[in-house]
């Protein structure tokens, strides 16, 4: 038995054979065309059957994983529209009279290498990016797949590392784990393993890759990191015992279903649930949610061409309210901005995105953006409970100036004659510290909070929490977090506000008693999750 540790970012267990992941390696020459206009002809070509595999992976994603996770592979998409990616090829194919591989594989070179010497994270990430783009127009170019057929039979997938591309592309009825020798668990694929509920070890090292082949037995303990190659009887017997009781637990939680969200001592809180899109309605529903406490309603404006018209936009919210029968719906203004970018909104490059032009600070810049959303969410509020949550808040000052639009929009809709419903409550992100230090300045001014512990440990520790060589300093746990979160509380609760959490921190069950005990009045998670909470919440005792 060999064992290799890396970092576990799905807690689950799995058991079975080795097949190591291999890549067709297109091999590019430098050939010479006397048509240069021959040659971007059959690139016009390849870009476009590279768009349609994008495009047929990004809706297989955003049913496997949402449209969160999803936003990747338009990020891939709008770059192979890039004009100065595609000037520098097409100059290279008509200066140089060389083939199209040549000039793609060149450009990439240099794209990837001038990312990757960029100070911010961000960019550095894209450098990854341009190259998975650049090898499937090849790969089309060349007619050729990227990557070899998969197994018949369940098998733990080894690889020196998986674009995001690959990982979506894989068949999750037959794969039992996967294992990658290097990565980051902020990576896209590690975020997309755990959406798609696939145990996953990353950074297993390079030693790991040298003694894994294709045939092997393995366990894979995702709690813990560690890979054993060939285990012996008595780590093999454990690991089922484990991957037994893991199963045990998931069978335990369907019968949760129905039941309330009620401590020992009989404290109770909602739990609802985090989505990205109308699609998700389904897994909300089937998981149980008392709700919606975060609807991403930028997946509109990702997913369009243009700015998405009031009827557009109404449709949507329509759709989700009217499903939900009743039960509230939390719908959040459109995040665009830092990771997040339209062509059409024409933002600006920034240094640091994260602390750029973004959310509430491109609402209140281009109102009419904002008065268009506003308009097509009150008119959608007579179909159902909505609540609207504004984003990045760091001001009183920026509240007013919400409010104040809010109800020239209500006014607007009143004189036209048009329903809406009087009881809309408006919320705020607390995902800024600003927001929190002076949560007792903005809570008279809302209905209820809603922590986005994402941006606020992000903000909190100075960590961007796209950049993996800080993941190390990267406590989600840190005194500090928790003293903001439970200031807003105590501050919501002394203004006749509710506050929830709807980050990733809501769905951390070791916290789920320190919410509790703080105030929090709901919890937000993935769908996958609500269950696995309301265990959580139905095991604690308060009166201890």
């Amino acid at each position: 038995m060999t064992t290799f540790s890396g970092k576990g970012v799905y807690g689950a267990v799995a058991l079975g054979k080795v097949s190591v992941f291999k890549r067709r390696e297109t091999a590019v020459k430098m050939l010479h065309v006397d048509d240069t206009e021959a040659e971007k002809a059959r690139l016009a070509a390849a870009k476009e059957a590279a768009t349609a595999q994008l495009q047929e992976i990004y809706d297989k994603a955003l049913k496997e994983v949402g449209e969160a996770n999803a936003q990747i592979f338009e990020i891939h998409m709008m770059m192979i529209d890039d004009d100065d990616y595609n000037e520098s090829i097409e100059s290279i194919i008509d200066t140089q009279s060389v083939n199209a591989e040549y000039a793609v594989s060149l450009t990439a070179d240099n794209f990837a290498e001038m990312f990757a010497s960029m100070d911010d994270a961000y960019m550095q990430a894209r450098s990854a990016d341009v190259k998975d783009i650049s090898n499937r127009i090849i790969a089309c170019l060349s007619d050729e797949n990227t990557q070899t057929a998969g197994s018949d039979e369940k098998v733990i997938i080894c690889a020196d590392d998986l674009a995001p591309s690959e990982t979506v592309l894989l068949d999750k009825d037959k794969v039992l784990a996967f294992v990658t020798a290097h990565g980051s668990s902020n990576s896209h694929t590690a975020i997309l393993a755990r959406n798609m509920n696939i145990p996953a070890i990353i950074g297993a090292g390079k030693e790991f890759l040298a003694a894994v082949k294709d045939g092997m037995f393995a366990a894979v303990d995702g709690y813990t990191g560690e890979i054993f190659l060939e285990p012996d009887d008595e780590t093999r017997a454990r690991l089922e015992q484990k991957q037994k009781a893991d199963e045990e637990k998931k069978r335990l939680l369907q019968e949760l279903k129905g039941k309330e969200n009620v401590t020992l001592d009989g404290t109770k809180i909602k739990i609802f649930a985090n989505i990205g899109g109308v699609d998700h309605i389904g897994a909300v529903l089937a998981n149980d949610a008392g709700g919606i406490g975060l609807f991403r309603s930028e997946f509109l404006y990702l997913e369009s061409s243009d700015y998405p018209t009031e009827e557009q936009q109404f449709t949507a919210y329509k759709k989700v309210l009217e499903s939900m029968a009743g039960k509230k719906v939390i719908i959040r203004t459109l995040d665009i901005g830092a990771d997040k970018q339209v062509d059409y909104f024409n933002l600006a490059k920034e240094d640091n995105p994260a602390l750029g032009f973004r959310a509430i600070r491109i609402c209140l810049t281009r109102p009419e953006i904002f008065r268009t959303q506003l308009r097509a969410l009150y008119r959608a509020s007579a179909f159902g409970e909505l609540g609207i949550m504004f984003p990045m808040i760091t001001s009183v000052s920026e509240l007013e100036q919400i409010k104040a639009i809010v109800n020239e929009v209500k006014g607007e809709l009143t004189a036209e004659g048009i329903a809406f419903s009087d009881k809309v409550e408006l919320g705020i992100m607390i995902e800024t510290p600003a927001a929190a230090i002076i949560s007792d300045r903005l809570a008279p001014l809302v209905d209820f909070f809603s922590v986005g512990t994402n941006d606020l440990t992000q903000y909190t520790l100075a960590c961007d929490r796209q950049n993996a060589a800080v993941e190390q300093f990267v406590d989600t746990h840190h005194e500090a977090i928790l003293r903001l979160i439970e200031m807003s509380a105590k501050n919501a609760h002394a203004h006749g506000a509710w506050i929830g959490i709807c980050g990733e921190l809501a769905a951390d069950t070791t916290l789920t008693e320190t919410f509790l005990r703080m105030g929090i009045d709901e919890l937000s998670v993935s769908p996958t999750f609500v269950l696995k909470v309301r265990d959580a919440v139905r095991r604690t005792d308060l009166s201890k």
